[in-house]
């Protein structure tokens, strides 16, 4: 599978979703500027990863991605609440994000976290109604989908990064446990999700597990490393805030060097594990890459 049908497959599937996101809100009764204030952070843009994941394991089971798609669209309804709750004062304070002004900014911070409470609850009713899906396997999602979002998932990750910024000396182990739920859960959510709806088998989840772990490492390494050297403008917010919020990050533990050298390991690791699948997935193959080579 080549670069070109990669670039492709995103731009279809970033403009599939930018279709059907909004109609998720639209026919709502709730109050205008709480749709308003869901609908400008989850219209804003991005990599959309996560679905992105989800789509393409399933097409690499030979899956129609119209069964995928409303899964996509929840999960990615979870990280934009994720995100909005991120940028709030009491968290990570930021003003920008994907080069708009942060939802607390445009609505204030009550109507910002109200809409976050609102598009992480959304998410799980648009999995229930979901037509696509058989009744078994809307229950096997959504008890992924809380798992790897809730305590002992991303929210779990969060808490631990807020509780490493009074500490000094954090280890490697304690960063990537950090990393591992705070973003790497919701990116093994999207690949394991398309495992249960492809009805892959067992050892395919286990590998596709590791693969997903391997994976989200690598993403916030690349992430930290981006912070120090990467395109600000692309990135839709100033480089250095991690060192500006004092974020232990692996660039700061390890040198710029070693977090390279540590990202290229686990890119192999993630490699290794593609590997051990019968199914070929020529697109995860290149979206290991992308994330391993990405600008912003």
């Amino acid at each position: 599978m080549s670069v070109l049908s990669l670039d492709l497959f995103l731009k279809e599937q970033r403009q599939e979703l930018k279709r059907r996101l909004p109609q998720y809100i639209s026919g709502i009764e709730a109050p205008k500027v709480l749709l308003d204030a869901m609908a400008y952070s989850l219209e804003a843009g991005g990599k959309r990863l996560r679905p992105a994941l989800l789509l393409a394991s399933l097409q690499g089971y030979g899956v129609t991605l119209e069964k995928g798609y409303d899964v996509a669209c929840a999960v990615e309804m979870i990280h934009t609440y994720s995100l909005i709750h991120d940028d709030l004062p009491a968290m990570d304070d930021d003003d920008t994000r994907r080069g708009k002004p942060t939802s607390h900014k445009v609505f204030g911070e009550a109507m910002a976290i109200l809409a976050g409470d609102a598009l992480l609850t959304l998410s799980f009713e648009v999995i229930s109604k979901s037509e696509n899906l058989e009744d078994h396997e809307k229950v096997r999602v959504i008890q992924l989908l809380s798992s790897s979002a809730g305590p002992a998932g991303m929210v779990g990750g969060q808490v631990a990064d807020i509780d490493a910024e009074d500490k000094h000396g954090l280890t490697v182990e304690e960063l990537e446990y950090i990393h591992h739920h705070k973003t790497g859960d919701l990116l093994a959510f999207s690949i394991e999700a398309a495992a249960i709806l492809a009805n892959a088998p067992e050892t395919d989840q286990i590998h596709l597990r590791m693969f997903a772990k391997n994976l989200g490492l690598a993403f916030q390494i690349k992430d930290d490393i981006l912070d120090i050297e990467g395109d600000g403008e692309k990135m839709g917010k100033p480089l250095g805030s991690d060192e500006a919020n004092q974020k232990s990050t692996y660039p700061k533990l390890l040198g710029l060097a070693g977090a390279k050298e540590k990202l290229d390991w686990h890119i192999q690791q993630s490699k290794e594990y593609l590997s051990k699948i019968e199914q070929k997935h020529p697109l995860l193959h290149e979206l290991t890459d992308y994330i391993a080579k990405r600008t912003h």
